[in-house]
C-alpha cells in the first residue's frame, strides 16, 4: 500500500502542472486582460490613471496584448511600463514556467488589484467556506445514508414513493432559488424575521459569551447550509438506495439470512460495508464542489464572503493571480481528497488491493 500511496502522490505533480497549462492557454486566448483594462482607464480618466498605473504591483500570468484600439494615443514608454508592472513583458512561455517555480515554493504573488497577496485573500476567505462545505457536507451525510438504507429496506412502500418524490421536488429546485425562498420566508422578506440576512456573524460577536459566540454562529448558517442541504442530499440518498440494493439481492445476503441473522445485522454487519464503497467514492467531489464551487450563489445571496465570491470576483476583473493561485491550490486539495478517498475504501473494505490491482 506504501507504493501505491508514493506512485499516486507522484502523479499529483504532472496532473498540476496539466491542469495549469490548460487553463494558463486559455486565459491566453481571452480579451481583456488587466493591461487592456489599464489602458482603457487611462484612455477614459486621464492623469488619474496614470497616477493608479505607476503605484500597482502584479504577478506573471495572462496575456498583456497591447495591440487593441484602446491603446491609440499612449506613448509607448507607457505602454511597456504597464506591461512590466503586471509583468506581461515576458513571453507567455515564461510566464508559465516562472509561476510554476514560484507555486513550487508557495508563492502565489499579490492580487493585481486588493493589494494583498493570494495566499492572504484565501486564508481570509477560508473560514466561510469552510463552513458552508463542512457542515453541509456533515447534514448530508447524516440525512442521506439513513434514508437511503431505510428506502432500500421499504422499497416500493409508501414511504419510498413519497420520499422520492419529495427528493425529485427538492432535486428540482436550484439552490440559490431555494435560498430566496428561505429569505422570503425567514430572513425580513415577507412573513417571518426569524434569521439574519448577511454575514457569518453579528457585528458584537467579539463581545458575546463563548455560548452566545456557538449560537450566533449556527443562527447566521442556518439559512445557507439549508439551502446547500436541500439539492445536495438527493442524489446521495438515491445513490445509497441503489446501492443498497443491488447487495441486497446477492447470494451471501440470502446465506446470512438462511443462517437466522437478524434483519439488522444483515443490513449494518454484512451490506453496509460493500454498498458504502460507492458512497464513499463520491465524497471527494461533494466536498471539492461544497467547499469551492457550489456555494458561490449562495455566497453572494447571503453575502457571505468566501472563496467562491473571490473566485468569481477574480474572474470578472481578470485578477490573474487570485485565479491561478485559487486553482491551484483547489486542484492540489481535490487531488489529495480522491486519494484520501481511495484509503477510506481500504478501510471499509480490507479486501480490496491497489497494489496489487496496479501491479
Amino acid at each position: 500500500m506504501g507504493g501505491y500511496i508514493l506512485r499516486r502522490l507522484a502523479l499529483i505533480i504532472p496532473t498540476l502542472i496539466g491542469i495549469m497549462l490548460l487553463n494558463f492557454i486559455i486565459v491566453q486566448a481571452a480579451p481583456g486582460g488587466p493591461v487592456e483594462q489599464m489602458i482603457a482607464q487611462m484612455e477614459g480618466h486621464g492623469s488619474e490613471a496614470l497616477s493608479r498605473a505607476t503605484g500597482g504591483g502584479g504577478s506573471e500570468v495572462s496575456s498583456g496584448r497591447t495591440d487593441s484600439r484602446a491603446s491609440q494615443g499612449l506613448p509607448e514608454e507607457l505602454l511597456r511600463e504597464i506591461e512590466v508592472m503586471y509583468g506581461f513583458d515576458k513571453p507567455a512561455h515564461e510566464r508559465f514556467f516562472k509561476m510554476l517555480k514560484d507555486y513550487a515554493t508557495l508563492d502565489f504573488g499579490d492580487s493585481f488589484y486588493r493589494d494583498r497577496s493570494v495566499i492572504e485573500l484565501i486564508i481570509d476567505k477560508m473560514p466561510v467556506s469552510i463552513s458552508l462545505g463542512l457542515w453541509s457536507t456533515l447534514i448530508i451525510y447524516l440525512i442521506s445514508i439513513p434514508l437511503g438504507i431505510r428506502k432500500a429496506v421499504h422499497d416500493g412502500s409508501r414511504f419510498d414513493v413519497w420520499s422520492s418524490s419529495l427528493i425529485v421536488v427538492g432535486y428540482a429546485i436550484p439552490g440559490f432559488l431555494f435560498a430566496i425562498l428561505l429569505i422570503v420566508l425567514f430572513a425580513g422578506g415577507t412573513y417571518f424575521d426569524w434569521f439574519p440576512l448577511s454575514g457569518l456573524t453579528s457585528p458584537n460577536f467579539d463581545q458575546l459569551d463563548w455560548y452566545q459566540k456557538i449560537g450566533d454562529y449556527f443562527w447566521h448558517l442556518a439559512l445557507p447550509v439549508t439551502a446547500n442541504v436541500i439539492g445536495g442530499f438527493a442524489t446521495l440518498t438515491l445513490l445509497t438506495k441503489n446501492s443498497f440494493l443491488d447487495e441486497i439481492g446477492k447470494h451471501y445476503v440470502v446465506t446470512a439470512r438462511a443462517k437466522g441473522l437478524e434483519e439488522r445485522q444483515v443490513l449494518y454487519g454484512h451490506v453496509f460495508r460493500n454498498a458504502m464503497l460507492i458512497v464513499i467514492a463520491s465524497l471527494p467531489g461533494v466536498l471539492v464542489s461544497l467547499f469551492f464551487t457550489g456555494s458561490l450563489l449562495i455566497e453572494v445571496i447571503f453575502s457571505l464572503d468566501g472563496l467562491g465570491l473571490l473566485g468569481f470576483e477574480a474572474a470578472l476583473s481578470r485578477d490573474y493571480p487570485v485565479i491561478f493561485g485559487t486553482l491551484f491550490i483547489f486542484t492540489l486539495m481535490g487531488l489529495i481528497l480522491k486519494l484520501i478517498s481511495d484509503l477510506t475504501y481500504v478501510l471499509v473494505d480490507p479486501r480490496i488491493d491497489f497494489e496489487s490491482r496496479e501491479g
